[in-house]
């Protein structure tokens, strides 16, 4: 498929657009704007866990492919988690504010950190750079929300 550089820099912009912008790299790309040049270049259009099915329907039908389900490889349980902090333990490192890609964290250097739960895609990115692994991956409660992310992403 040739497209003119103009054609592919909207046709990116406009996959881009569809795409959650979490930057969280689920899908195995660096970001979302990577993600939207790969599909241009052939990617899959179903491998974004926070856009979940509708965002992989969406993308299918802006490039002309035929819609499927969410690509199990890069899925986890689809159940929504929250990144939870154990407050008492953080040493405020500031490394997990450097590693959320929707700034759910907040906190300052050498002091604790905690998270905005309505912030945070459970992307799981905070967890492995923490030095002293307070940071734990938790299943929201809430039905409605969780049902909402299966289908669509964020709520």
């Amino acid at each position: 498929m040739f497209f003119s550089v103009a054609a592919s820099d909207t046709l990116i912009e406009a996959i881009n657009d569809i795409l959650p912008q979490t930057q969280c790299g689920q899908c195995g790309h660096l970001g979302c704007r990577p993600y939207a040049e790969a599909i241009l270049n052939g990617a899959a259009t179903n491998l974004c866990p926070p856009g979940g099915e509708i965002t992989a329907r969406r993308l299918a039908r802006l490039v002309n492919d035929t819609p499927k389900p969410l690509d199990p490889a890069h899925m986890r349980p689809l159940l929504s988690s929250v990144a939870r902090i154990r407050e008492d333990e953080c040493i405020g490192c500031t490394k997990c504010l450097q590693a959320c890609p929707t700034d759910a964290i907040y906190g300052a250097a050498k002091r604790m950190h905690s998270v905005i739960e309505s912030e945070c895609n459970g992307c799981d990115l905070c967890v492995e750079p923490c030095p002293v692994d307070c940071i734990d991956l938790i299943p929201r409660e809430d039905a409605d929300t969780n049902r909402l992310r299966q289908a669509g992403g964020r709520p």
